[in-house]
């Protein structure tokens, strides 16, 4: 595996801007997922690691190596897309295969069986070896994808939004799967989503992505515990932190327009009178959605919580997050 290292990389479409200025060090052996809605720049920033898109300006390194002039074989990255890129003609075993028949790599039959017979075992399809793939599941085929990443030993794997198209039990198995993998391999792994949950579950790092900028990077809990803007706040959370004018409250630095609350971050009996709007109970903790002074805002609640929409709670926010007026952190 290797450290990447991206210093001032940028790449336009025309007055589109895909990555502007980012500079960013994805150190060996980290599992680092960029964060952002679509039109962030995150998978732009993919393909001009890998070479499938030219950069306009700026350099990549690769294990030491300045890869920019470099064609995407000769780079040594493995990428899995969102869409299954399979051979529909070839067996589970010829496509996981495949990619070690490259004349770049030159394995040897015996060393191709054995590391296909290792990786089909690593995300359990070896009773599928020798099906088309047009006769798997959409969840077995998405694991023969991220296989024929997994057969090579590359520098760096990239994989964008891999689990987007799976149903919500197959995304969370494959979700631990990957860590798992990623944690036995201890492979550099740069991973693209929009989902906030698989940042937070699968990240050793993470990058928040604003207009092919990044805007912050670190830890998952560094992020989550301290933004450096209401962007950034609002990209990670479930429920989504609560935004709120500084005067809902008070007592707030100087410059502060607006506060965050996490729905965790609220006290319950003390404050001002919120009115229960509706009560979701989701079996591990409930859900409540208030409404203060005709702003939206959602809490929790003990799983056993008998509040009715209709009732009446007091809240007050603990070390609530403060933004000045151009959305930037005051601390």
């Amino acid at each position: 595996m290797a450290e990447v290292a991206l210093r001032n990389l940028s790449k336009s479409f025309g007055d589109d801007i895909g990555v502007a200025e980012m500079t960013m060090t994805i150190p060996d052996g980290a599992f680092v997922v960029l964060l952002g809605p679509t039109g962030a720049g995150k998978t732009t920033t993919l393909r001009l690691i890998s070479g499938l898109e030219t950069m306009d300006r700026g350099e990549i390194w690769i294990g030491g190596r300045n890869v920019g002039s470099e064609t995407p074989a000769q780079r040594d990255v493995a990428m899995v897309f969102q869409q299954y890129s399979l051979y529909p003609h070839l067996t589970v075993r010829e496509n996981l295969a495949f990619p070690l028949k490259s004349p770049i790599l030159n394995t040897p039959p015996d060393a191709i069986e054995r590391k296909v017979a290792e990786v089909a075992s690593v995300l359990q399809i070896s009773h599928k070896l020798d099906n088309k793939a047009t006769a798997l599941s959409g969840g077995e085929m998405q694991r023969v994808s991220i296989g024929r990443a997994l057969v090579r030993d590359p520098s760096i794997y990239l994989m964008d939004e891999p689990l987007s198209s799976l149903d919500a039990k197959l995304r969370t198995d494959l979700r631990v799967e990957l860590k798992r993998i990623h944690a036995s391999l201890g492979a550099t792994l740069l991973y693209v989503t929009h989902d906030q949950i698989e940042a937070m579950t699968m990240a050793t790092h993470v990058g928040v992505l604003d207009h092919g900028r990044l805007v912050q990077f670190g830890s998952p809990r560094d992020i989550y515990e301290n933004p450096n803007s209401l962007y950034v706040a609002s990209r990670l959370g479930l429920p989504r932190i609560n935004i709120l004018p500084a005067d809902v409250f008070g007592n707030v630095p100087t410059g502060t327009r607006q506060i965050g609350m996490r729905p965790e971050h609220i006290i319950q009996g003390t404050g001002q009178d919120a009115t229960i709007k509706r009560v979701e109970h989701l079996g591990d903790q409930a859900r409540l959605h208030l409404s203060l002074q005709g702003h939206d805002i959602t809490t929790i609640a003990a799983p056993d919580t008998d509040y009715q929409p209709g009732a009446h709670v007091k809240i007050a926010p603990r070390n609530p997050l403060c933004f000045d007026a151009q959305g930037n952190r005051i601390r």
